[in-house]
């Protein structure tokens, strides 16, 4: 079901807006529009401009917030906002004040780490770093080089230069150590060693002592740091611990107060000779509405001005779907085709009952179905998915076509079926042959789907006053007469009863095509337009065969679709009759109950996602094409109802 929406327009002194908005609006859900777009007919309208003076607030505490465990617990505390901005305020200097000195130790620590990663290939060294820097008339370099080249390099410089290395260690792939040359041939030396893929590592001044020692020394600083910033962290994570229940009432209160600000991008303002006043505009439930006008009726500052539908013809309301607990997953279905206009039926529960009996007559069993039903149900209950308790719901269905069939996991000699048994039940049909009852049943009850949706096509062509679609359209009245006369017919036919007369035959399907091929040029002339029939007349009457051929076919292909509720009735009582014979069960034998539970559970599982597909194909397309446009907006509270997260705010 759809509820009744009513059109608002609030106003009153723009200083008073809060008041309003926290007072009142956020006890009821409202769709706010636009109140620039909506209202453009009023004189002397401008936007509602200002800054939110809670982002800043509000972003610190997110920030915060978002740093915690989602499941802490917290005890439902509220704040005032003067006390959630003191108390952000006093939380982010101490925050910051810990975070600065955390974020200064970790840089002093990744160069430490830096410099120690530097110096522990040269450990080996058995000389003090600092008497090196001594040397008048010898240079030297710190470096490494591959083990591919070391050979080669040895070679070749202790033969042509003046210059020494010495290896101080080596890993799998280098060789690290340091060169010595006479100072006036570095520039040449450096370049040799370069050509030699020597890679040098800069090694600072600082450093006193042998490399042995001043790494120990590094080596006690660094672990010395790593516990001070792990120190710093433990109380940055403390601080905001202790705090989680201020920090969480100070964010909700900020994020409350700022969804009140946010409404000012919907309002607008106008102004008379003494005050500037602000301007709202939405829809509210035709319930709410009563309670909010009824709210406000001895506040002088605010004035409220409820549009009934007949005074509101300019403006499409949202759609807001309301259904019995009990049908409300099926809305998921809804929503993934198009929510329903305003003005349109909701087949919520059209398509809940449809479409779980329809599973069932295709997937009748009852130790599946039960299986469904628990297993959707339970996920259903635990992780409040829609898809399951669609299953769910299912599933009852396919566990009461399975009595009707006498099916329980397969095995038919364990109930005697309330109805029939799919595969043996035949019929005869006059001039036609024999034929499996569940096909006849299928079609029978495809044709009374058909012939419903039509009367839900009138039933919205009615709320829209569109006089083709009541009268003239192939799923209008002329289309539901020619299609009603096709089945009342067939079920004479089938049943061996009289024909009706030839001028009665001519009335019932003669008359209504042809109706259906005036639509256009009738409608015409009962909304009294001064052209009734087209210029072109030869092409109208080609278009109109056409379309005549089409609406005959699709309504000859959408009945046969339903076939295929007979053909998945007959092929899951086949498909379990091929597991029970792989079993031995149609053997009279030892029956192998392993391949009895893997094939239930193969053909629960194949068979039950093939026909919840089906069905819902037969949902959107033979019986939504009829009768249904999913062209509403969904129904969208800008305020969170009653401030679930936060409360009222003072």
């Amino acid at each position: 079901m759809i509820e009744k929406m009513k059109f608002l327009s609030i106003t009153g002194p723009k200083s008073d807006i809060d008041r309003v908005v926290n007072d009142y609006l956020s006890k009821y859900e409202i769709h706010l529009e636009n109140a620039l777009s909506e209202l453009q007919s009023v004189q002397n309208l401008a936007p509602y401009i200002q800054i939110n003076p809670y982002k800043k607030h509000l972003n610190i505490a997110n920030e915060f917030y978002n740093t915690l465990d989602p499941d802490v617990p917290h005890n439902g505390l509220i704040m005032s906002l003067d006390e959630s901005i003191a108390f952000i305020d006093r939380l982010n200097e101490e925050y910051s004040g810990f975070k600065e000195k955390l974020e200064y130790l970790e840089e002093i620590h990744q160069r430490l780490g830096a410099a120690m990663d530097r110096l522990e290939p040269f450990r080996n060294l058995d000389c003090n770093l600092s008497s090196l820097l001594d040397f008048e008339f010898i240079r030297f370099r710190f470096g490494k080089i591959s083990k591919e080249f070391y050979g080669k390099f040895l070679d070749y410089i202790y033969a042509n230069y003046d210059t020494f290395f010495y290896p101080c260690g080596d890993d799998s792939s280098y060789v690290w150590g340091i060169y010595f040359c006479p100072r006036s041939q570095l520039q040449k030396i450096d370049a040799v060693y370069s050509s030699m893929h020597f890679e040098v590592t800069h090694m600072p001044d600082r450093y006193k002592g042998p490399p042995e020692e001043a790494f120990s020394n590094m080596t006690t600083n660094y672990q010395r740091l790593t516990s001070e910033i792990k120190g710093y962290k433990q109380r940055l994570e403390q601080l905001l611990t202790e705090h989680t229940d201020k920090l969480i009432a100070a964010k909700n209160t900020l994020d409350s107060l700022s969804q009140n600000f946010d409404v000012r991008k919907l309002a607008a303002c106008t102004k008379d000779d003494f005050e500037i006043f602000y301007i709202l505009c939405g829809w509210m439930s035709e319930k709410n509405a009563a309670s909010f006008q009824q709210d406000i009726q001895d506040d002088e500052n605010l004035y409220c001005f409820i549009e009934s539908e007949e005074e509101n013809i300019s403006r499409t309301p949202p759609t807001k779907l309301k259904n019995p607990k009990i049908f409300k997953p099926f809305e998921m279905f809804i929503r993934m085709y198009g929510l329903p206009a305003y003005n349109e039926i909701d087949p919520t529960i059209f398509v809940s009952l449809t479409y779980a009996f329809i599973f069932g007559a295709m997937f009748g069993d009852v130790g599946q179905g039960l299986c469904l039903v628990v297993g959707g149900f339970l996920l259903y209950k635990f992780k409040k998915m829609d898809l399951a308790a669609i299953i769910g719901t299912a599933g009852i269905f396919s566990t009461i076509f399975g009595f009707m069939f006498g099916s329980v996991f397969g095995f038919e000699d364990i109930l005697e079926p309330i109805w029939l048994r799919p595969m043996k039940s035949l019929v005869t049909i006059p001039f036609i042959g024999t034929l499996n009852t569940v096909f006849i049943v299928a079609i029978g009850f495809g044709m009374f789907l058909i012939l419903v949706t039509m009367i839900f096509h009138i039933i919205n062509a009615v709320k829209a006053r569109d006089t083709e679609n009541i009268w003239f359209d192939h799923n209008a009245l002329a289309g539901f007469v020619f299609y009603a006369a096709i089945v009342t017919t067939v079920v004479l036919f089938m049943t061996g009863n009289t024909m009706p007369a030839t001028a009665v035959l001519i009335l019932m399907f003669v008359l209504p095509l042809l109706v259906i091929l005036f639509k256009e040029p009738l409608t015409h002339l009962v909304t009294k337009k001064a052209e009734i029939m087209p210029a072109s007349k030869g092409m109208f009457f080609v278009q109109g065969f056409f379309e005549i051929f089409e609406v005959l076919l699709s309504y000859f292909s959408n009945t046969l679709s339903f076939v295929r509720i007979g053909a998945f009735a007959l092929s899951h009582a086949a498909m379990m009759e091929v597991v029970l014979t792989l079993a031995g069960a149609e053997a009279g034998g030892n029956i192998n109950w392993i391949v009895i539970v893997l094939g239930n559970l193969f053909v629960c599982g194949m068979e039950g996602l093939i026909v919840g597909i089906q069905v819902l194909r037969l949902e959107y397309y033979e019986l939504f094409s009829r009768f249904y446009k999913g062209t509403g907006r969904e129904f969208t509270p800008f305020l969170k109802y009653n401030h679930k997260e936060g409360g009222h705010v003072s």
